[in-house]
């Protein structure tokens, strides 16, 4: 019996595959605890619905990635900061400071997980960061730290 697996089943398929498995194991184990659905041509269009809709969403993320990217590539990021009289900051600059003034000055929206900094910024001075804006889109920024 042909089927489509709702969701992972270890050893027999993965979530929207359709496979072929014996007519025992489909309608006593799979349909019955919702593991999958008959494959009727029904089932067969809602799932190249879903699909082709999934794609269609990662096709859209990856758009507002690259332009995102572009948005920041080349820039520098501006951030001030308060310093003792060693010139040694008060704390350190983390991704969720980069993460705001990327926000603030670019109107670009990262989420901070997904910003690496080189090195720790505990002083005052230029630093580079790593933007990973979609698997494969990425972007390096400088980030400027000054007294404020």
């Amino acid at each position: 019996m042909k089927v489509i697996f709702l969701q992972d089943v270890k050893g027999s398929g993965k979530k929207g595959e359709v496979k072929n498995v014996a007519d025992g194991y489909a309608r006593n184990m799979l349909i019955p605890k919702g593991y999958a659905v008959e494959a009727t041509p029904e089932n067969m269009t809602k799932l190249q619905g879903q699909q082709s809709s999934a794609q269609h969403k990662i096709d859209l993320e990856i758009a507002a990635a690259k332009e995102a990217a572009a948005k920041v590539k080349g820039k520098r990021v501006d951030i001030t900061a308060k310093a003792g009289s060693n010139g040694k900051l008060f704390g350190s600059i983390t991704a969720a400071n980069v993460a705001e003034a990327l926000s603030k000055q670019f109107g670009v929206n990262v989420d901070k997980k997904k910003i690496t900094l080189s090195t720790d910024i505990k002083n005052f001075g230029s630093y580079t960061a790593a933007i990973k804006f979609y698997n494969g889109i990425s972007e390096t920024i400088d980030v400027e730290v000054s007294e404020g």
